[in-house]
């Protein structure tokens, strides 16, 4: 995919890491899935997201947060991922760690002709997510090869 601003720049796998970071930031902050984030947002938006995304990276992440909540009317929900059993984890994956998660996913299974955000919005309405989100099991933190072979195969 190229910059929709500047035809002749590409878009890098570090626009997508941000993207898919903030997609977590956001969510968390919300108490919402990242899907809703992901499609509340749409493609048009993601695709001008993507492209100010080597310029949005350099500001303050929290600000960020408050202006996708407010510019793309992003509601609170109830679903808490950091929710965890303390038995079963005891150190929940920050939005960094989970943004470079998606992030590969989102080039690990990339279809021919697809872009960046179509990937994006193809990974994260994948039923998968809900597997990779659930911090009680292991499958956030399985190598990414592994993680594309369970999303081509439709699970764990």
């Amino acid at each position: 995919m190229t910059n929709i601003y500047f035809p002749d720049e590409e878009i890098k796998k570090n626009d997508v890491y941000f993207i898919c970071y903030m997609i977590e930031r956001v969510a968390r902050k919300l108490h919402q899935r990242n899907k809703y984030v992901v499609n509340k947002i749409g493609k048009g938006q993601l695709e001008h997201l993507i492209s100010v995304a080597n310029v949005l990276h350099a500001e303050n992440p929290l600000a960020v947060e408050d202006d996708w909540i407010e510019e793309y009317n992003l509601a609170e929900g109830n679903v808490d991922v950091t929710e965890v059993d303390p038995e079963l984890v005891t150190i929940i994956p920050s939005a960094t760690q989970m943004g470079k998660v998606y992030q590969r996913l989102v080039y690990d299974t990339m279809q021919p002709g697809e872009s960046e955000v179509e990937g994006i919005i193809r990974v994260y309405n994948d039923e998968i997510c809900d597997v990779i989100d659930n911090y009680n099991c292991s499958a956030y933190y399985e190598p990414s090869y592994v993680i594309a072979r369970a999303y081509h195969n439709g699970g764990f």
